[in-house]
């Protein structure tokens, strides 16, 4: 590529810098808003797969004080036990895992996570009812599970893990989507504003253009200046908004969530930022490529 082409580049942006700065910041904006959005998507999966592939289903036992009316004959007997035990047994492969967890161990387990909670001192061994945790090979069948066992003798419940993340799911998902189009309106405003600033400079040289027609330049070498004037400034703002992901995901995730919740692993950190980066770059350099040739096709034809 002649260095003319890169010079006529650089005059063009020098002629429209407040515009070039306008498509920069703009460029930022929506893709600092679509980055948002990309990486809530990633924490929605990535709290799904850390919640659903540890306890699919979680069969409660009756105690003598449980309140279901399957419990109205009292607590869980050992025959009971035994017929779930081999109830589950019997359901391999597609029950990979099976643990028991006594109320001794129930409570236990409480104690250490809430131990900074005031709910921790409230509770007592007895509270929390015994229970068979099940590791699901194929999550999905949940239901076919849980079906079997709802209502069973001893059974005091078969609580749905996922219906009772499904409410916070869902309302990340909406936030997400709220984001992602919040950057698409950004990301239409700095296709018009490219086009703007295009308009502007080959207006500006229109009379450059008509003479450089009639002396035999190809398209491409008077579409070329205007393309690289609008990919470089998309690319500082997406360079901008790619630091400013960067910045934000490292002190929400790694400065503050990782360090609070030293025992949580289901948070994305600063470095998934890096996993989206070369998708917003390849997308603000086809945009900004589509913009300049589609904006520039009146200007070209003879």
């Amino acid at each position: 590529m002649k260095p003319s082409v890169f010079a006529d580049a650089w005059e063009g942006l020098r002629r429209n810098k407040s515009i070039a700065v306008s498509v920069i910041l703009v460029t930022m904006i929506s893709m600092y808003l679509l980055g948002v959005g990309l990486l809530a998507q990633q924490q929605v999966d990535q709290m799904k797969g850390y919640w659903y592939d540890r306890v699919q289903v979680s069969i409660y036992m009756c105690t003598e004080t449980s309140a279901q009316p399957n419990c109205s004959t009292g607590g869980v007997t050992e025959d009971q036990k035994e017929s779930i035990s081999a109830q589950l047994t019997e359901m391999e492969p597609l029950v990979e895992e099976v643990y028991f967890e006594s109320e001794q161990e129930a409570y236990d387990r409480f104690k250490e996570d809430y131990k900074n909670s005031p709910l921790a001192s409230n509770i007592r061994v007895g509270d929390i009812p015994p229970s068979y945790r099940v590791q699901l090979s194929d999550p999905e069948e949940y239901a076919t599970v849980a079906s079997a066992f709802d209502g069973a003798p001893g059974v005091a419940s078969v609580p749905n893990l996922r219906e009772v993340f499904s409410p916070l799911f869902r309302a990340i998902n909406i936030i997400t989507a709220v984001m992602v189009g919040l950057a698409v309106l950004t990301l239409v405003s700095a296709v018009l504003l490219m086009a703007t600033t295009i308009r502007q400079a080959a207006f500006t040289r229109r009379r450059e253009i008509a003479i450089m027609k009639l002396v035999g330049a190809s398209n491409r070498t008077i579409r070329t200046p205007f393309i690289i004037e609008t990919v470089f400034s998309g690319l500082i703002g997406v360079v901008m908004a790619i630091g400013l992901l960067w910045v934000s995901a490292w002190a929400l995730f790694d400065r503050y969530l990782l360090e609070e919740n030293s025992t949580a692993t289901a948070f994305i950190s600063a470095d998934d930022v890096w996993f989206i980066a070369p998708f917003l770059v390849l997308g603000v350099v086809v945009l900004a490529i589509a913009t300049s040739t589609v904006t520039l096709w009146r200007y070209l034809r003879v």
